[in-house]
């Protein structure tokens, strides 16, 4: 089954947003915004939540002190038992304070990564994941809406046109997808 989708072409980021706020309050569903930089507050126009990302954070952040942590107590404490400074080897918590730099810096490590590879993932944008850009001039100056037809079956295409003509845009394209 094929879906018809319309991609409209804007030149500025204010003009995009102007229109689609003009756009949801007459009843159509954007079900995608393309732009070279961040649009600030489009996410709750066009109906985009929140993410979880920060959990995420934190929840590699906390792997990465636990590993942190036992890793430097087996390697410390069981494994080779060294002194340095005059400082108990048989003890973790004795020396815990010298252990707070690496714990800092291998949970921020993690905490980075981690938040990279899922925005990634989620994203779809891993080298090699085929790209989801309708114009790739949206990388460069120019800022693309996407309405699917599917998703406003309330509103007819005329009347959508006739909506999209009121904001301001220089290009429109209509394609048919799978």
């Amino acid at each position: 089954m094929s879906d018809k989708v319309i991609y409209v072409m804007y030149d500025d980021d204010h003009t995009l947003l102007d229109g689609a706020k003009k756009l949801v309050a007459n009843g159509v569903k954007i079900t995608e915004v393309f732009s070279p930089f961040p649009i600030h507050g489009i996410d709750p126009v066009i109906g985009i939540k929140n993410t979880r990302l920060g959990i995420m954070a934190f929840l590699y952040g906390l792997t990465g002190l636990t590993l942190a942590t036992l890793g430097m107590r087996y390697m410390m404490v069981v494994d080779w038992k060294m002194n340095i400074g005059g400082k108990p080897n048989f003890s973790y918590l004795e020396n815990i304070l010298a252990f707070v730099p690496i714990s800092f810096e291998f949970t921020v490590l993690c905490a980075a990564h981690g938040m990279a590879i899922t925005y990634l993932l989620k994203n779809k944008t891993l080298p090699g994941m085929p790209a989801q850009n309708p114009d790739p001039r949206t990388t460069d100056d120019k800022f693309v809406m996407e309405i699917r037809l599917s998703e406003n079956s309330a509103l007819t295409e005329e009347a959508i046109d006739n909506l999209l003509s009121e904001t301001g845009y220089f290009e429109l394209d209509k394609k048919e997808v799978k």
